[in-house]
């Protein structure tokens, strides 16, 4: 049976993920929930999206990704089934996607389906908790074998974020803080490959707000204790870093905040 994973924004300090595992046993009771993440900022879209992408392909084939990150949550805004070669997503149609459909869609065309069919969902279906009925419960007929047809009609797109991508110019490179770690690192959404297109090879500055870091490393530990450093991490996306520090209180960045490279 396939694993289903959950990155969510609910935390663990509420019902919310019980309620949506507890409905995935009634349906799947053999079926394997791995949580990714409950601790995405809320309403956080784009940090979701950069979490999903970052792992989603760790999983075995046949994997259910569901990616709840839902300010909309209740409005017309649709829910979305995504199905690549390897494994099928679940979430809002706002953009959390994003990311780990780009980084699959080159492979071979998307199925892309509205989740509309109402005899997959938990009913009643409350207006504001979407993950426990209709996500988690569409997760969990389609892990016990549910044609992915069923789900409902077939669309053309998906919302997709405008700042998923930087604006590379000659004069540089302008990106966004896309998602703070859990040790204060600011990961951009600026990949290797975009610092590639600098003219004048290898990047001098990285400016955020009126902050500047002029060191470019490998590793964190190439700059004094509290010194700053931008160095390319395991993401593939430039991060800016404070040795053993927090670059996020050192310069009071937010998810979202502009990054400057020249």
């Amino acid at each position: 049976m396939p694993l289903i994973t959950f990155t969510t924004d609910f935390g663990t300090r509420d019902w919310f993920v019980a309620a949506m595992k507890g409905v995935i046993a009634g349906i799947a009771p053999d079926a394997r929930v791995v949580d990714v993440t409950h601790e995405v900022a809320g309403q956080d879209i784009l940090a979701g999206a950069f979490v999903l992408a970052q792992c989603f392909q760790n999983f075995p084939r046949g994997t259910i990704h569901v990616a709840i990150v839902d300010p909309g949550v209740g409005s017309p805004r649709r829910a979305i089934a995504v199905k690549t070669a390897d494994y099928i997503f679940l979430s809002p149609d706002n953009g959390v996607l994003t990311l780990a459909v780009a980084a699959v869609s080159d492979r071979r065309p998307l199925e892309i389906r509205a989740i509309e069919n109402e005899r997959l969902f938990n009913r009643p279906v409350s207006r504001t908790v979407h993950g426990r009925d209709i996500f988690a419960p569409v997760a969990a007929h389609l892990a016990a074998g549910v044609e992915f047809e069923e789900v409902g009609p077939v669309i053309k797109s998906i919302a997709k974020l405008e700042t998923a991508e930087p604006k590379v110019t000659k004069m540089g490179i302008e990106g966004r803080v896309m998602f703070v770690d859990r040790f204060g690192n600011l990961i951009t959404n600026i990949e290797a490959r975009h610092l590639e297109q600098l003219p004048a090879g290898e990047p001098k500055s990285f400016r955020i707000g009126r902050h500047v870091i002029r060191k470019f490393g490998r590793f964190y530990a190439e700059v004094p204790l509290g010194k700053a450093i931008a160095l390319i991490g395991s993401s593939n996306r430039v991060e800016l870093c404070v040795y053993l520090g927090s670059a996020q209180e050192k310069y009071g960045t937010r998810v979202g905040d502009k990054v400057l490279v020249t």
